[in-house]
């Protein structure tokens, strides 16, 4: 266990991918505070860890004690993150989580991918 300290407050946090994904808990959320974390990983063993992830965002955010908003850039799209917000959307707004998703399309070269724009 890391020894107890105050928390990190960040403007953006990667969210790590495949099995590195099951060491970020609540303990994770509740240490290192973010304007914005990204959840990535688009594979089979991101989806077995994603709703405990997003599970571990509520559970720590909870325990901030202050009001800052978070926003949530998933960047994929996922049958567990659909489900998730659905049934976790009031608690969502409760703890001033905002999930960012994005029809938004960027062309650059000869490619076209889905995109956002975070601006601090």
């Amino acid at each position: 266990a890391a020894p107890q300290g105050p928390p990190i407050y960040v403007d953006l946090a990667y969210l790590p991918g495949s099995w590195s994904a099951r060491t970020v808990d609540e303990e994770f959320f509740r240490r290192v505070r973010s304007l914005c974390y990204v959840v990535s990983g688009d594979d089979h063993l991101k989806e077995g860890v994603l709703r405990p992830l997003l599970d571990a965002l509520l559970s720590g955010k909870h325990q901030w004690g202050i009001d800052i908003q978070v926003t949530l850039i998933p960047t994929f799209d996922s049958l567990v993150m659909h489900e998730w917000y659905q049934e976790t959307h009031d608690r969502q707004q409760e703890l001033g989580i905002t999930v960012l998703g994005s029809n938004s399309t960027v062309a650059m070269q000869d490619e076209t991918f889905p995109a956002c724009k975070v601006e601090f």
